[in-house]
């Protein structure tokens, strides 16, 4: 629960290149659904896609400093374990470039396929496929 109340808190404190990305993954691009800063596993991740396991990470100049690169490594080593593919988007590819950033996550969601198919009717009854 203490996960969910700070994922709450962070979504009011978005950056603005989170901000513009959010304002497009809302509308479901790619007929894909997205959540934001949603808990995973004692992370927090900026946005994802369920379905696909996609997490998608916008990275400020603050990621390249200091300890936080081999601290992102770990935590996209974690994710990975669990089947999470964390894709990591600079900020400044955000603002220059939306388009080219919502139709490559849009790839990326396609190449890594639901992880489920869609019901098309009933399953089979027991002994027959």
């Amino acid at each position: 629960m203490k996960h969910v109340k700070q994922a709450r808190i962070l979504r009011g404190r978005m950056s603005l290149p989170e901000v513009l990305l959010w304002q497009q993954l809302r509308t479901r691009p790619g007929g894909f659904k997205f959540r934001r800063q949603t808990p995973q596993r004692g992370y927090k991740l900026d946005f994802c896609c369920l379905e696909t396991r996609l997490a998608i990470e916008v990275d400020g100049e603050a990621h390249s400093r200091g300890f936080q690169p081999s601290r992102d490594a770990i935590r996209d080593k974690a994710l990975n374990d669990r089947g999470f593919m964390t894709v990591r988007i600079p900020a400044v590819d955000v603002l220059r470039h939306p388009d080219a950033v919502i139709t490559a996550i849009v790839s990326l969601c396609r190449e890594r396929g639901p992880l489920h198919r869609p019901a098309d009717g009933p399953p089979p009854r027991s002994g027959e496929d």
